[in-house]
């Protein structure tokens, strides 16, 4: 059986952090791989979750398994953080899940359960591994314009007319803040219109965020999504815990369905644990009741927002400083979108043959689109990297 199996293509990024590892260069730089980072090039455990696994390792008295929907402690802590009191709680349905991937796959595996048929409309460009999980799973997609590679913000014109082609029955997949891989976010204003849209055409809005509190604020970032949720008949949100806690190997995450009929909350929360059954049965929990500890403690969840912020506020700095470097260098403004965008990426514009320039002539390792992880900078590299870019023709 096992000769009739065909080689998967690599992993793009995780192949580019394997060619940096075997670059001997003292001086490269890693602006690839999506995890923050440290000036030092640490991704540090937060104060907060350090804390709250120290009390967990004297309080725990059982490994046994939690509920299918996992620790209602967790599942009740997620909403609040995401949704606010955006929408009653009884009209949200959870599940625990193996990060934000995990609550991804989820909601597609829900969709097609629901709507064999159903097609998925996903940004272009998104995060790869949307398009990975749903070629795997046989859904359809259907590209929409989102970003402009000219003036390297959001195409909401291109956007709203390609979105014109959804039906009814359709899902419209979403960045909720922070777009991966492009850092370009649509205004409340855009929001608004995206919203009237879906539900004059009757498509399902899905939420994938996976970066609240790296782009302007815990709040802020979650905004989008609680006016989608308070606005529309129903949503998917597919959350990740993996950046905002700095607990990326421990796999946390949660989906949420929301409905603004809460008669159907009972029907949906047994099939979103009958996903979870079929997939990997119980969901992994150190990861989830660290948060959970650290959400509902007054002093844990104080630490863990300033240190937060703290992060936010370092990115936003780099990119300030970014910004005004290639301004200085080039004499020109047209970096400033760096400024403007938010989160871990930005996408830069150059060519694939610029991105190799640098890789090849100043150990610069970037995605093949020009996409850079802010955090893999530091205050000292910045200035290298905007002379290289300006070497290299961007």
């Amino acid at each position: 059986m096992f000769e009739q199996l065909k080689e998967k293509p690599a992993d793009k990024i995780l192949a580019l952090g394997q060619a940096y590892r075997e670059d001997p260069r003292e001086t490269k730089i890693d602006l690839g791989v999506g995890v923050y980072k440290t000036p030092e090039g640490v991704t540090p455990i937060m104060r907060a979750v350090k804390a709250a696994e120290k009390q967990l390792w004297e309080i725990e008295s059982t490994k046994a398994y939690t509920a299918l929907a996992g620790d209602p402690a967790f599942t009740d802590a997620m909403v609040g953080l995401v949704l606010g009191d955006a929408v009653a709680r009884d009209q949200v349905s959870t599940i625990a899940t193996p990060g934000g991937t995990g609550a991804v796959r989820q909601a597609f595996e829900l969709v097609r359960m629901v709507n064999p048929g159903a097609r998925v409309f996903v940004s272009d460009p998104t995060w790869p591994n949307h398009l990975s999980i749903l070629a795997h799973l046989g859904m359809e997609v259907v590209n929409y314009r989102y970003f402009d590679s000219a003036t390297c913000a959001v195409d909401f014109a291109g956007m709203l007319t390609d979105l014109e082609g959804v039906r009814a029955g359709d899902v419209v997949l979403l960045h909720g803040c922070c777009h991966n891989p492009t850092g370009a976010n649509l205004n409340m204003t855009e929001w608004a219109a995206v919203v009237e849209l879906l539900n004059a055409k009757g498509a399902l809005p899905m939420i994938d965020i996976a970066y609240q509190g790296f782009g302007d604020g815990l709040e802020e970032d979650a905004r989008a999504v609680r006016f989608v949720a308070a606005n529309c008949p129903e949503m998917l949100i597919a959350a990740s815990c993996s950046k905002n806690f700095g607990i990326y190997r421990e796999r946390t995450g949660i989906l949420m369905a929301v409905a603004q009929d809460a008669t159907l909350g009972k029907i949906t929360q047994g099939n979103l644990a009958y996903l979870n059954r079929q997939n990997y049965s119980f969901p992994p929990d150190h990861g989830a009741r660290l948060v959970s500890m650290v959400l509902t403690d007054a002093d844990l969840r104080a630490d863990w927002q300033a240190e937060l912020e703290d992060v936010r506020l370092g990115m936003l700095k780099l990119r300030e400083q970014l910004a005004g470097e290639l301004q200085r260098l080039s004499g020109s403004d047209r970096f400033g979108f760096i400024a403007q965008h938010r989160g871990m990426f930005s996408r830069l514009g150059a060519t694939p043959e610029q991105v190799e320039r640098l890789r090849e002539d100043h150990a610069i390792y970037m995605i093949g689109d020009s996409r850079i992880n802010i955090a893999g900078l530091n205050s000292e590299t910045v200035p290298i990297l905007a002379r290289a870019m300006i070497d290299a023709g961007v």
